[in-house]
């Protein structure tokens, strides 16, 4: 093969990582739906939208196919974007692009963070693309691109400006969601989290016409169904975010309700009840909210005191009251976390009644205030791969000893994860949540489409019948159905996420002792105080639910 002349590049290559199988890939839930992934790379369709129609693209999210060879040839340069947990994809990827001869570009929260550490890049364009693409797209046209551009340090940009992504060139059939932002930047300053570092305190928005044009593009391309908020805290501008809603409520009536919304959001939300029912009535249905950790001492020490206004039980029920269902974070790993953790984590994840339980070890990222304190502690072991929920392992010197933090861990994610305690809070949720919330008919049978009753059929096949928790799988169908009729989509959602978390946890390595018993012990001690638990519950549940 001749060498192609990449002097006046005019084919960029858009490349994403795969995300490793994790609680957060989803993978073994969406093939259920006859997808491919979770979520196409918005940073990536924004990049070319930024960098203009000028330039020819293709997307390769190698979580929907492979980087082919005829991908490389086509190439005048690729463009990557990646998240820490994506790093050894991103390897991959720029070793097979220097390899063909391609320059590669790179850029995201990864090659923000450590850029010093990634080799083979031939230019990175850091920061948020708004400060610092277009500064590259000159210099690669004048034929002088430098290795590194950064936007300047209190440089952040207006947001209100972007043009919209580029939907067009994702293979839209092969997702179940996609995804859109509203706003960048979070008021909070958690120790653990970069968020700050990356796009500072102050919460920047795009209009409600900008954010409805958006949507507009989304839904020509003919998608129908779950579109996700991506910002960091959806609500961390509640003036602009209720302006925001009052407009999507009416894009959404006008166009027959096509889209089931979700984000990310502080617990503070509970509080707001004019917030609540714009977002109900706008067509959310499922809020992230890191919830972290009973412990009051670990919220205080770290910063996350919007967790320590108001119980966080009562907070979670009044947005699940509401019509919005509640997916949680959790941390285990804190410095001022007191020997039972384990026990307080399982208690507080079962009492909330969240189905969707994000448990993390704390890792202390790069760019971070834990980072910082911990380097001048001595205490950093090494980098972290970003994921901190599978295969994860401590990378700093934890307060507790390290063998029974890892223990308590892995033992919090078998319990909550046995299917009896997962549908159990599947239950309690659904007893909260409206028979028929106002303004989500994308979540009531109303709104069920071909594709949903495949995924149902799939799920009885495989979970009804083929799985080893097939009776447990029956006894919440039959109980949910007759409390929730009208939430069919909603039950069967619950399930089928449920046969991911089962797989997925079925990987983390049991703890070798249970409190004394060998692992041979551990399903039987799950199954025994799963039961007295449950009993518990069904016997008083209000006074559970509205303490702590």
């Amino acid at each position: 093969m001749e060498d192609k002349d990449r002097t006046s590049p005019k084919n960029v290559l858009l490349v994403y990582p795969r995300t490793p199988d994790t609680y957060w890939s989803y993978r073994y839930a969406i093939s259920f739906l006859g997808k491919k992934a979770l979520i196409p790379p918005l940073g990536l369709m924004t990049v070319a939208g930024i960098m203009g129609d000028e330039y020819s693209y293709r997307l390769v999210d190698l979580n929907v196919r492979k980087l082919r060879e005829a991908d490389l040839e086509w190439a005048d340069i690729a463009m990557l974007s990646a998240m820490i947990v994506q790093r050894q994809s991103m390897e991959a990827v720029i070793k097979r692009c220097n390899a063909a001869g391609v320059p590669v570009v790179a850029g995201g929260p990864y090659p923000t963070s450590c850029h010093d550490q990634i080799e083979g890049v031939d230019h990175f364009v850091l920061g948020e693309g708004e400060c610092t693409i277009l500064d590259f797209r000159r210099d690669l046209e004048n034929g002088t691109p430098k290795a590194v551009y950064r936007p300047q340090s209190s440089e952040r940009p207006d947001i209100s400006s972007v043009p919209v992504p580029r939907f067009d060139l994702c293979d839209i059939s092969a997702y179940h969601t996609l995804p859109i932002q509203f706003s960048r930047g979070c008021p909070f300053d958690c120790e653990f989290c970069d968020i700050v570092s990356l796009f500072g305190h102050k919460v920047r928005t795009k209009s409600p016409e900008q954010f409805l044009s958006e949507l507009e593009a989304i839904y020509e391309t003919g998608f129908r169904g779950g579109v996700f908020i991506v910002d960091d805290n959806f609500i961390g501008n509640r003036k602009r975010v209720k302006e925001l809603l009052r407009a999507v409520m009416g894009w959404q009536k006008e166009h027959g309700r096509p889209f089931n919304l979700s984000t990310e959001a502080s617990v503070d939300l509970a509080q707001d009840r004019e917030l609540l029912e714009l977002m109900v009535s706008s067509g959310f249905s499922m809020v992230f909210i890191g919830l972290e950790t009973p412990v009051e001492d670990s919220l205080q020490s770290t910063g996350k005191r919007q967790n320590l206004r108001e119980g966080m039980a009562a907070g979670v029920r009044r947005i699940q009251e509401a019509g919005i269902e509640v997916t949680g974070g959790f941390i285990i790993g804190f410095d001022s976390d007191p020997h039972d953790v384990g026990d307080l984590q399982i208690r507080f994840i079962q009492q909330l009644g969240v189905p969707t339980a994000m448990v993390g070890l704390m890792i202390a990222l790069p760019n971070t205030r834990l980072w910082t304190r911990l380097t001048q502690e001595g205490r950093i072991l090494s980098q972290s791969d970003g994921n901190n929920t599978h295969g994860v392992e401590l990378n700093f010197v934890p307060r507790l000893p390290r063998e029974h933090l890892m223990r308590e861990y892995s033992r919090v994610l078998h319990t909550v994860y046995n299917p009896r305690r997962y549908f159990e809070r599947g239950l309690r949720m659904l007893r909260r949540i409206p028979r028929s919330p106002p303004g989500s008919g994308a979540v009531t049978t109303g709104g069920i489409n071909r594709s949903q009753l495949m995924a149902f059929g799939r799920s009885i096949v495989r979970q009804g019948i083929l799985s080893p928790y097939a009776l447990w799988y029956w006894w919440f169908m039959m109980r949910a159905i007759a409390l929730r009729p009208r939430q069919l989509v909603r039950i069967v959602s619950i399930a089928v996420l449920g046969h991911h978390y089962f797989t997925i946890t079925n990987l983390v390595p049991r703890p070798r002792t249970f409190r004394g018993h060998t692992a041979e012990d551990i399903e039987q001690l799950e199954d025994r105080e799963s039961t007295r638990h449950g009993n518990r519950e069904a016997k008083d549940t209000n006074r559970l639910v509205t303490t702590g």
